[in-house]
C-alpha cells in the first residue's frame, strides 16, 4: 500500500517496469490510455493514503476522481484503490472487475475481460501471478505465488505457489510457475 512519497515513487517505478519502459515519455502518458489510468490511481492512492485533510487535498482528490473515473468508465475498468502492489500490468482495455476487498501482491499482469469477485470471501492473491483473459476468480481463497491463470478459468478454490491452472473450475495443468512461463518482461522480477 502507497503510504508516503517514497513507496509511490516505488510504485510507479515498478509499474512502468512492468510494462518495459525504465520511464514514460509525455507522448506515451498520453497515447497509452492504461498507463494513464494506472498512474492516477496511484496518484488517488497516494493522496488517500499519505494523510493531510486541508481543503486544497480534498478537492485535488475529488477533480482526480472524476476524470479517473471517466477514462475507467471508457476503458471498462472497475479497479478500486490499494488493491494491487506495485508492479501492476493491465495488458489493454477491455473489462476488468476487481472487489475493493480483495488484495493482489506485486508483480499481476492481468488480461481484459477478468473479474475478481466476492461470493462468501474475496480471493487473495499472491505476488507474480498472470491473470489471463476471462479468467473469473471468486470466493475466500488464496492464489499462491508465481501462479499462471490460463484463459478463461474460473478459480473458486486456493491454489499453491508455482502452477500454472486453468479449466472450468480450475485445475493445475502444469507444474511450470508464471516465471517459466515467460509472461513477463525480461529482468522484471530481478529488480
Amino acid at each position: 500500500m502507497i503510504t508516503d512519497k517514497k513507496s509511490y515513487k516505488y510504485c510507479l517505478e515498478r509499474d512502468m517496469a512492468a510494462y518495459g519502459l525504465k520511464k514514460i515519455s509525455f507522448l506515451d502518458y498520453w497515447r497509452i490510455d492504461t498507463i494513464r489510468f494506472q498512474r492516477r490511481l496511484r496518484k488517488l492512492e497516494y493522496l488517500r493514503n499519505a494523510g493531510g485533510k486541508n481543503i486544497f487535498r480534498r478537492c485535488r482528490i475529488f477533480l482526480l476522481e472524476i476524470i479517473n473515473h471517466r477514462l475507467a468508465t471508457r476503458l471498462g475498468f472497475s479497479i478500486p484503490k490499494n488493491v494491487f502492489g506495485p508492479g501492476l500490468c493491465i495488458v489493454h482495455y477491455g473489462t476488468i472487475t476487481v472487489n475493493a476487498k480483495a488484495k493482489v501482491g506485486e508483480n499481476c499482469r492481468i488480461h481484459p475481460s477478468t473479474s475478481i469477485g466476492d461470493y462468501n470471501g474475496v480471493p487473495r492473491i499472491g505476488n507474480n501471478v498472470y491473470i489471463g483473459p476471462g479468467a473469473k476468480l471468486f470466493g475466500n481463497i488464496t492464489i499462491g505465488n508465481n501462479v499462471a491463470i490460463g484463459a478463461n478459468s474460473v478459480v473458486n478454490k486456493d491454489i499453491p505457489d508455482n502452477v500454472t491452472i486453468g479449466g472450468v473450475p480450475a485445475k493445475i495443468i502444469s507444474h511450470k510457475s508464471s516465471l517459466e512461463c515467460c509472461v513477463f518482461p525480461k529482468d522484471f522480477i530481478d529488480r
